[in-house]
């Protein structure tokens, strides 16, 4: 059973006014098979957090550490923690120009495996996950994202999840732009992941409306850089009623 281990994570960012502290000594522990749901306002930290599990380069972290296993994720390049099995679900995918959805998801898996998957057996699984995703099979000839609409970007990030079969994913408001369809084909595919593979996942959110259908077995509220509360499912739906002001109150009186 693998572990994803986050321990007093301090992270900065470099803003035109300086130097940014962004996460105030985050504590989190993903245990395999778990979904943990993140909540908070917006500006709260919670995509710093996922960045930095992915290693993008802006965030500069000042202390703590994250372990995957025991090792020292903080000392892989991006490449390596995606061979150690850590998927990042962007809130934006970006467009890549001049690759095809084929040539990528291929690429990939060649990368992350060490070696090609089988041909015929790799088709069938893509054209399986596709139609689950309910994606034509012409979005295979198209370029990464490229004219894609948000909720296509999303089904394709969560086609690649399914496909690459990481350890742990971290969603970064993967609902976001989504209509009820589409939200609800989205959270069937990270379902149908979890069930597969036993993922772990981070599932970074605002709203409850996507924990209906993926259903989460902790909540942690993120406030000012830190987790502020956590709980089980019942957490989310308190915050649905009440909102978050109680823990900005508390953390502009800390």
């Amino acid at each position: 059973m693998s572990v994803l281990e986050i321990k007093d994570l301090h992270v900065s960012v470099e803003t035109d006014q300086g130097t940014k502290q962004i996460l105030r000594g985050v504590n989190l522990t993903i245990n395999q098979g778990e979904i943990h749901a993140i909540m908070g306002p917006n500006g709260s930290g919670k995509s710093t957090l996922a960045y930095t599990i992915a290693g993008h380069p802006k965030y500069k972290v000042e202390g703590g550490s994250i372990l995957l296993d025991g090792e020292d994720v903080l000392a892989m390049t991006v490449d390596e923690r995606a061979r150690a099995g850590v998927f990042l679900a962007m809130q934006y995918p970006v467009e890549i120009p001049g690759v095809s959805v084929t040539n990528f998801l291929r690429t990939a898996k060649t990368a992350i495996d060490g070696e090609a998957p089988p041909i015929r057996h790799w088709i069938k699984e893509v054209r399986e996950s596709m139609a689950n995703l309910r994606m034509d099979k012409s979005f295979a000839e198209r370029n990464v994202n490229e004219g894609f609409s948000g909720g296509e970007k999303k089904r394709h990030e969560i086609l690649q999840l399914e496909l690459l079969k990481p350890k742990f994913a971290v969603l970064d408001e993967t609902d976001s732009g989504l209509d009820v369809d589409a939200l609800k084909i989205v959270s069937e595919g990270v379902n149908r992941a979890k069930a597969n593979s036993d993922l772990g996942v981070l599932l970074i959110t605002h709203y409850t409306r996507i924990l209906r259908y993926i259903k989460p077995d902790f909540v942690h509220v993120f406030v000012n850089g830190r987790v502020a509360e956590q709980g089980g499912p019942e957490l989310a739906d308190r915050l649905e009623n009440e909102g978050y002001d109680r823990y900005l109150e508390a953390s502009n009186v800390g």
